[in-house]
């Protein structure tokens, strides 16, 4: 069996461990409620790191301004409760807009 053959079933066991554990111990652990809140926010500061990386960066550098300005169109829409179509039409269609006026 070659390396890669067995880190990936290692993952796969993993995986499915900690999907497993889940549903296994819901109810038998209580977490303290500042642990709870500390998960919360680590989940948050999470979610925007990765927007902010796949928003503003490509190839390791800037993006340019079109990507910027389409995921803030997307935000505001998401904000106002458009439906999810909307949101991802509109963020496309703004970094499309801006791009096709030279906007990089």
């Amino acid at each position: 069996m070659s390396a890669t053959v067995a880190v990936i079933l290692v993952l796969a066991a993993g995986t499915y461990a900690f999907r497993l554990v889940g549903p296994a111990l819901h109810g038998r652990v209580e977490l303290p409620d500042r642990l709870r809140e500390l998960l919360a926010a680590g989940a948050v500061v999470l979610l925007v790191a990765l927007l902010a990386t796949g928003a503003l960066t490509e190839g390791g550098g800037f993006a340019g301004w079109a990507r910027p300005a389409g995921v803030l169109a997307g935000g505001v829409l998401a904000w106002q409760r458009a439906p999810f179509a909307v949101v991802v039409v509109g963020a496309a269609a703004t970094t499309a807009a801006l791009r096709a006026a030279g906007v990089a």
